[in-house]
């Protein structure tokens, strides 16, 4: 699909969707629990869609309900005494990272015969020292690097080690699957965990389902920070009604763009307490310089001047698109470090971001694992290519309100990914979008 914009400044009050993020976790916990749970979830998308299709192939019922999702677990397995997973059962993980990494594990400590698959690009995505851990605690992975990849035998309990410049999802898994062992598990992380936030939205999850996850924060005498998760081998136990907050990292797009505008932008249905991570897109425009306003479940930005700084990347990846479409038009430069996840999301968004937004007529180059983009009155407009990644389809969407000519984004079903509703939310803002097909 092809997305024509014509370009023009964005405003309004828009409602934010729920959290993908908080969405796969507080689902998965349900499925595993000991009870039927009701899921309030404002909206699905691709992701969460093939996290509920993986665990229904395990055994749990998910029926879509006017306001979420009605999850029954999976059945009990005289076998183990636990949750039980069905053999030889097929995990389309589609293009979601969470998914492969979350349920991987699960999948693991439930003793299922599984068959992983979903897209190319997912399978060519690292699952090492993940792979690593779980072959050590006793499974079996037959097919990695690719698809289909099989799991056989059931994951011991114990110590699992990781590096804490590894993806965090990698130990979210491992966080998930933990009190289904036999016994107590603890996840030592060696050094600085990158996306510490999504891990506190792991914790947060397991709490509401009963189970308590105990941090410890260790320096040995080298010096080198060391953190352990320890779990108990509990049950999950239903609060029978959870709720799905909004998500802050798709609201950042519609905020950046209220700081690239002339008139405000408001989002709604955002805890502003919230441990995601990317809320702190609010501290990012307002260090650019726009001015920001904030509510009991709101967020809101006006455009002002914008200036550039410099800002790391290490706890909040999924902002660096749109944080670069923003400094693209801010004055001076701009320089985003840590950039180096980047290269393993859903394409290799260091030189997807700054070859897209080039596209467009920004100055950005990439250093090492860095982006510098030196800022300019106006981007020209033209073609861009989404590479089938949600975040550089939306990124160009938005800087395409500061652009001379006309844009056209190729892959722009992309989206979908995430945020099937985006184009739709664009134009409630008076934006000119016509959507084809290529």
């Amino acid at each position: 699909m092809i997305a024509h914009i014509h370009p023009t400044l964005l405003s309004g009050t828009i409602p934010a969707i729920a959290s993908k993020s908080v969405a796969h976790r507080l689902i998965i916990v349900a499925a595993l629990a000991n009870g039927d749970t009701h899921i309030k979830c404002n909206t699905t998308c691709a992701d969460i869609d093939a996290t509920i299709r993986c665990l229904t192939a395990l055994g749990a019922k998910i029926d879509a309900v006017d306001d979420g999702f009605m999850v029954k677990p999976m059945p009990k397995s005289v076998a183990f005494g636990l949750l039980r997973a069905l053999h030889h059962a097929t995990l389309d993980c589609g293009e979601s990272g969470s998914t492969l990494r979350f349920m991987l594990p699960v999948a693991c400590a439930l003793g299922a015969e599984a068959i992983f698959v979903g897209s190319a690009r997912l399978g060519e995505r690292p699952l090492s020292p993940l792979s690593e851990e779980l072959i050590a605690a006793g499974c079996e992975l037959e097919g990695l690097g690719g698809f289909p990849l099989k799991t056989s035998g059931r994951m011991r309990p114990g110590r699992f080690e990781l590096p804490g410049d590894v993806s965090s999802q990698y130990i979210t898994g491992l966080l998930l699957a933990a009190p289904l062992l036999d016994h107590p598990s603890e996840i030592v992380v060696n050094g600085r965990i990158e996306s510490r936030p999504y891990i506190n939205l792991t914790i947060q999850a397991m709490q509401t389902f009963g189970v308590d996850v105990y941090v410890d924060r260790r320096t040995p005498g080298d010096g080198t920070e060391v953190t352990v998760f320890t779990t108990e081998d509990d049950t999950y136990r239903t609060p029978h009604e959870a709720t799905v907050e909004g998500d802050w990292s798709n609201a950042a797009f519609w905020l950046c763009a209220g700081a690239l505008g002339r008139l405000p932008i408001k989002v709604d249905g955002l805890s502003l307490s919230s441990a995601q991570g990317d809320r702190n897109v609010l501290a990012a425009l307002s260090r650019f310089g726009a001015r920001i306003g904030r509510s009991t479940d709101a967020a809101i930005s006006r455009p002002d001047k914008l200036c550039g700084f410099e800002m790391s990347a290490k706890d909040i990846p999924d902002l660096v698109p749109i944080i670069a479409a923003v400094a693209s038009v801010a004055e001076g430069r701009t320089v985003i470090t840590d950039c180096a996840r980047l290269r393993i999301k859903e394409s290799d968004r260091l030189a997807t971001v700054a070859k897209e937004l080039s596209n467009l007529g920004a100055q950005i180059q990439i250093k090492r694992d860095a982006l510098i983009i030196d800022g300019v009155p106006q981007l020209i407009g033209g073609t861009v290519d989404s590479h089938n990644d949600h975040r550089i389809a939306m990124m160009a969407a938005i800087a395409a309100s500061r652009c001379e000519n006309d844009v056209y984004i190729k892959g722009a079903e992309a989206v979908n990914k995430s945020y099937p509703l985006f184009f739709d939310h664009y134009q409630k803002l008076g934006g000119m979008v016509e959507l084809t097909q290529e």
